[in-house]
């Protein structure tokens, strides 16, 4: 006997006449956003593959902080040859599963270990961890580049 194959897709608007569109945030606009929400993505190089890990983040000037669980994700990312810190991106996004309306943010640059006592001390507070397990360490991104796109109903837009 044959299996069936199924195949899942996400649809579009149910209207056919609704549309969206997208649009370029500017930097300031993008990093602001991201203090609107908790959770993000860590992408990363590990064992020469890509590599991503849902993380808990919050901004400290235009740099993003972040706390990992990982003991092996952290030893990837901090572990740089030339001491300058590896090359990380994180995202982080709100889109409305039902109007598809949003955003989705990017930040690209360097990580590097936050070992000062009392910058640990001061993230530890305002990094708490969405579950019980140990924090092997947290990080900061200082961002290079930063991209972000606003999923907008083209009607409300204009």
């Amino acid at each position: 006997m044959m299996s069936e194959s199924v195949l899942w897709r996400l649809d579009g608007p149910e209207e056919p006449g609704a549309q969206q569109h997208m649009k370029p945030l500017d930097r300031a606009t993008a990093l602001r956003l991201l203090t609107s929400v908790t959770l993000g993505r860590l992408f990363f190089t590990q064992q020469a593959l890509p590599a991503v890990r849902p993380v808990i983040h919050v901004l400290d000037g235009e740099d993003v902080v972040v706390r990992l669980s990982d003991a092996a994700a952290l030893a990837a990312v901090t572990v740089p040859a030339d001491g300058t810190g590896a090359v990380v991106a994180f995202e982080a996004d709100a889109i409305d599963p039902e109007r598809h309306l949003g955003w989705s943010v990017v930040v690209t640059g360097y990580a590097r270990r936050v070992d000062d006592p009392a910058e640990l001390e001061r993230f530890g507070g305002l990094l708490r961890p969405w579950a019980p397990g140990t924090v092997t360490g947290t990080l900061r991104i200082r961002p290079d580049l930063v991209t972000g796109i606003e999923f907008v109903d083209a009607a409300a837009d204009g």
